[in-house]
C-alpha cells in the first residue's frame, strides 16, 4: 500500500483513523504490516473473506477519555492523598520495575498505579471508571497498535512520568499532577501515531 501519510490525504481521513483501520485489516488477516517495509495487501482464494471482529473502541478515544477523566481523578488525589497513599503508589512504581527486569508485561501493574490513583481521589464510580477504560487498553486494536508502535518498549519512560505524578500529589500540587497526568498520556498518544507502515 501507499505510505501512511498519502493513503491518509487520499482517503480524507486523519491519520489515527487510517492506522486503526490498518490495524484492523492486519487483524482481520487482510494485510501484513512489516516493521520499517509498509503495509502490504495479503492474496487470499477467490473465495475466502476476512472475517472482522471486534476489535475494541478506537485506542485514541480511549487515551482520549482517559485523559478527560484522569484530569480530575489525579487532581482530586493530589487534594486528598496522605503518607499511606503515596506508599501505595510509591509500591506500583517497584512492581513495574520488577516486571521490566523479569521481562514481563508491566500492564498490570501500569493500570494497578492509575486505579490507585482513583481511589485516592475517593470517587467510586471514577475509579470504576477508570478500571473500564483500562479495560479497552488490551483489546485487540489497541495491543496491536501497542507492538506496531513499540509502546511497550518505553516502559522505563513510563516508570519516570509516573513518578512525577507521584511527586506531584504527594506535594498536593493539583496543577502539576495534571500537568503530569496530561503529559503522560499524551505522551502514550503520540507514541501510538508512529509506527505502522514506517510512521510514514
Amino acid at each position: 500500500l501507499p505510505s501512511e501519510r498519502e493513503l491518509a490525504r487520499k482517503l480524507a481521513v486523519s491519520r489515527p483513523v487510517l492506522r486503526e483501520a490498518l490495524v484492523t485489516l492486519e487483524i482481520a488477516g487482510a494485510v501484513e504490516v512489516r516493521g520499517g517495509a509498509g503495509c502490504f495487501v495479503l492474496g487470499a482464494p477467490d473465495d475466502t473473506r476476512p472475517t472482522f471482529a471486534d476489535g475494541g473502541p478506537s485506542p485514541f478515544e480511549v487515551i482520549h477519555a482517559r485523559r478527560v477523566i484522569e484530569d480530575e481523578t489525579v487532581g482530586q488525589a493530589a487534594e486528598n492523598a496522605d503518607a499511606a497513599d503515596i506508599a501505595s503508589l510509591t509500591e506500583t512504581i517497584a512492581m513495574m520495575r520488577a516486571d521490566i527486569a523479569a521481562g514481563r508485561d508491566t500492564r498490570e501493574t501500569d493500570r494497578l498505579f492509575h486505579v490507585r490513583l482513583a481511589d485516592i481521589a475517593g470517587n467510586s464510580v471514577l475509579t470504576g471508571i477508570v478500571g473500564d477504560l483500562w479495560a479497552h487498553m488490551t483489546a485487540p486494536v489497541f495491543s496491536q497498535l501497542g507492538v506496531h508502535s513499540g509502546l511497550r518498549d518505553t516502559d522505563t519512560l513510563t516508570v519516570t512520568e509516573h513518578m512525577r505524578i507521584i511527586d506531584a500529589v504527594a506535594a498536593h500540587d493539583v496543577e502539576g499532577a495534571r500537568k503530569a497526568m496530561a503529559e503522560h498520556l499524551g505522551r502514550v498518544s503520540s507514541v501510538l501515531l508512529e509506527g505502522v507502515n514506517g510512521g510514514a
